[in-house]
């Protein structure tokens, strides 16, 4: 089973930067997709963006669009999310997930992100 090893976040002030980072321990063309979840205090994990394997493409949630893109390395076998004006609302857990070719999904341990007022 694939092993997600995610760095990169902390804490920062509304309309700061951060960069996420999901290693992963297969080749990433071996799935289907990448994708990464958030789940702020008291809530539901929620979709963030996800990259497909074969080709490339990408989508996001609206919350994020404009302001959050996910990209990868694939001589690294890592998937990386850029976060731009970011917002105190973005404060949250955030996870990295792989999705195999039959579904089955696989999750890192997930990384803080704190965005202050």
């Amino acid at each position: 089973q694939v092993q997600l090893v995610e760095s990169g976040g902390g804490a920062v002030q509304a309309g700061g930067s951060l960069r996420l980072s999901c290693a992963a321990s297969t080749n990433i063309f071996s799935l289907n997709s990448m994708a990464w979840y958030r789940q702020a205090p008291g809530k539901q994990r929620t979709w963030v963006a996800r990259i497909i394997s074969d080709g490339g493409s990408t989508t996001y949630a609206d919350s994020v669009k404009g302001r959050f893109t996910i990209s990868r390395d694939t001589a690294k076998n890592t998937v990386y999310l850029q976060m731009n004006s970011l917002r105190p609302e973005d404060t949250a857990v955030y996870f990295c997930q792989a999705r195999n070719k039959y579904g089955g999904n696989t999750w890192g341990q997930g990384t803080q992100v704190t965005v202050s007022s």
